[in-house]
């Protein structure tokens, strides 16, 4: 074989990157394991999920049963996959993340010199060292426009001539302990955590189409513990904001208002529950088993509904209120998108739209997605984790082309087997997102390169 076609197929074994996203949720834990194929959509080769004891609200409370759902979760999908997880890419969202918008200044030295990337990644780097309130670290800078020398709306100033370039940033925050949390959890499971994102930047990655951020439109998910909002106009992250209600909320005013148990009352919720009563006859009765010794318990699902519409009206109504915090309330072009858990109760995109006067869309990943586990990903409930796979893609491929700019690749044929060497050792470590390949494939072609070149000890460059 030429030495070309040996580079050739191992930058492709290479850049074949598999990525996990790990959503560690309120209600549930789930683990997707997905990489790109030639058309740029998302193969899901594994998936797994679990119930989640440990988390309240988007926060870990209990250790020790996070570590088991983490273990629960990757486990299934290791399996269904047959891929060896190492590294994953993990949401963080709860009540304690906040946002806020900063201004950051540099001054160039010459007027005539073009403005570089690296200017612009200092302004980028500025941002992490202003202070934030006691317990509380800087989890993503988002770049929204850039001025030049008072030329403001500019969303690239690589190439203009300045003196002064100034930035607006969205800035996200969260609790220090909440993320360390996060990741001794991930550990303590046997794992890497590459990243923390913020969930509702994952979801809108799965669930919101180029044209819909163009034209500027709300992402509602709706959680377990939280409902996530994040607003989007002319492709920039606008508004993000945490609301310390969801899913779980409305489950409990079903088990006081019902008088049932808390299962009873989350299996009414998913298989009869309905957020608009008006949509719901008068004569419908739902029959569940009573307590041993008791007799079985008749519940009118119009009350259900009843019950279920108060609580969903009033967390709408939080929504509301931030999207007219925001200041964009007639500028959502693209309307509302609710996605998460919550979106798959009966008629939620109708009181949505009833109560915001916003049309309304559910968002699920489908778009995205092309082959493998697509029936069991392609629903709301799964968008964080879709999204976090999409998110780790989009880094890692980032990553991948920064290495190979005034790069050049070299490989060793040596008695250990094939090794590939590139210049930027310190950027080839910090990727560490590449999964191990146990069937399939490119572990074939890996393991066909180490049998029959493991006696050849040429260096080819």
């Amino acid at each position: 074989m030429s030495t070309e076609k040996i580079v050739e197929a191992l930058e492709k074994l290479n850049t074949d990157k598999i990525v996990v996203g790990l959503d560690i949720g309120t209600t549930k834990v789930c683990a997707i394991v997905g990489k790109k194929n030639e058309y740029g959509k998302i193969n899901i080769l594994g998936f797994g999920k679990t119930e989640s004891d440990g988390v309240s609200r988007g926060v870990v409370v209990n250790i020790d049963k996070t570590v088991e759902a983490i273990r629960r979760a990757i486990g299934e999908a290791e399996k269904q996959s047959g891929v060896e997880i190492n590294v994953v890419h993990v949401g963080i969202a709860g009540e304690h993340i906040r946002s806020m918008q900063y201004k950051g200044i540099i001054t160039l030295n010459d007027a005539d010199q073009e403005i570089t990337s690296a200017d612009v990644k200092r302004l980028h780097d500025d941002m992490f060292r202003i202070a934030t309130p006691p317990g509380m670290e800087i989890l993503h800078v988002l770049p929204q426009e850039y001025t030049v020398d008072n030329q403001n709306g500019i969303k690239d100033p690589v190439g203009m001539s300045g003196v002064r370039l100034e930035g607006n940033f969205h800035i996200v925050t969260g609790q220090t302990t909440a993320a360390n949390n996060i990741y001794k959890c991930v550990r303590k499971a046997g794992y890497e955590a590459q990243e923390l994102v913020l969930e509702p930047l994952a979801s809108s990655s799965a669930v919101l189409t180029d044209e819909e951020r163009e034209a500027g439109v709300c992402l509602v998910d709706i959680g377990g513990g939280t409902t996530d909002v994040a607003i989007f106009e002319d492709n920039i992250i606008r508004h993000t904001a945490v609301i310390p209600f969801g899913g779980n909320i409305v489950t409990e005013d079903i088990r006081q208002g019902c008088g049932v148990m808390k299962k009873q009352a989350e299996k009414l919720k998913v298989q009869f529950g309905s957020s608009l009563a008006t949509e719901i006859r008068e004569d419908e009765i739902i029959t569940i088993t009573g307590l041993p010794g008791r007799p079985p318990k008749e519940i009118r699902r119009k009350t259900l509904a009843n019950i279920i519409e108060s609580r969903m009206t009033e967390i709408i109504e939080f929504v509301l209120a931030e999207i007219k915090h925001s200041g964009y309330e007639k500028k959502l072009v693209g309307g509302i998108v609710v996605t998460g858990g919550g979106a798959t109760l009966a008629h939620i995109r109708q009181l949505m739209e009833f109560v915001t006067g916003i049309d309304t869309r559910i968002g699920s990943p489908g778009e995205h997605l092309a082959a493998g586990l697509v029936d069991e990903v392609n629903s709301p409930m799964f968008a964080t984790g879709a999204g976090l796979v999409i998110h780790g893609l989009a880094a890692n491929e980032y990553k991948g082309q920064a290495r190979k700019t005034g790069s050049t690749l070299s490989v060793k044929i040596g008695t250990k087997g094939v090794t590939v060497h590139e210049p930027d050792q310190e950027e080839k470590t910090e990727d560490q997102d590449v999964q191990k390949p146990t069937t399939g494939f490119v572990g074939k072609i890996k393991n066909w390169f180490e049998s029959t070149m493991s006696n050849t000890g040429d260096f080819i460059e």
